[in-house]
């Protein structure tokens, strides 16, 4: 005869938890799959990654690429590896809890650090004679940092969400209507942050709308003004 005690739930009354069941099992499994994705996500396309990205493609709307490509990789050095290094450092310190910055409470600061850093790089590319194509990605970048800075203070803005939104508008501008294969980035990213419980959904929305609207078109308003006047 089956034991009837692995195919009921067991009585609440008795204190005693009810077994797993084969539909608990795979529920377990398909949520522990929908985390690990999400979580694979979030890595692959945080901030610091989809930057740099940006900042080696910006010289494509000028004469020289791929060339002008260091540039861009020593901008990258002031606006994404210094910033994050220092994040790690202070990770690894136990003085923040993840390199994705959580803690709301914790932004403003290192934004702060990390706008620092970014204006030291402007400094360095002026000196050095980069494009000015990379400049003005650094000073849409500037824009960015300073309002998710800002917001922080009251409002845990998703900065992934910005960053996906306005690279996936930014290149598409840069390099055409191919570039729009990148456009479901953009929720896929921030339906990982959501997944993954850092950001509500309304988070990640105005972070989309902040990055493709605003970053991607301060980008834009000052490649036109500066490179095409």
């Amino acid at each position: 005869m089956e034991n009837s005690s692995q195919l009921e739930p067991a009585d609440p009354s008795k204190g005693a938890p009810a077994p797993l069941v084969p539909n608990g099992q795979a529920s377990i499994r398909r949520l522990r799959g929908k985390y690990l994705l999400a979580k694979v996500v979030t890595e692959l396309f945080q901030p610091p990654a989809v930057v740099t990205v940006l900042l080696l493609l910006s010289p494509a709307v000028e004469p020289g690429m791929p060339g002008t490509m260091l540039y861009g990789a020593l901008a990258a050095l002031f606006v994404c590896v210094l910033p994050l290094a220092y994040v790690l450092v202070l990770v690894r310190l136990g003085k923040l809890s993840d390199h994705h910055v959580s803690e709301r409470a914790r932004r403003a600061p290192i934004m702060l650090a990390a706008l620092v850093s970014v204006l030291l790089g402007l400094g360095v590319l002026g000196l050095t004679g980069a494009p000015l194509s990379v400049a003005i990605m650094v000073l849409a970048i500037i824009v960015g940092i300073v309002v998710v800075g800002v917001v922080s203070l009251y409002w845990k803005i998703s900065g992934h969400a910005s960053v996906i939104s306005s690279a996936a508008v930014i290149l598409t501008l840069i390099f055409g209507p191919t570039c729009l294969l990148l456009l479901p980035l953009v929720p896929l990213v921030a339906w990982s942050r959501v997944t993954l419980g850092a950001h509500t959904l309304a988070q990640v929305i105005v972070g989309c709308l902040f990055g493709g609207g605003v970053i991607a078109g301060v980008w834009w308003v000052l490649t036109r003004w500066l490179l095409y006047q």
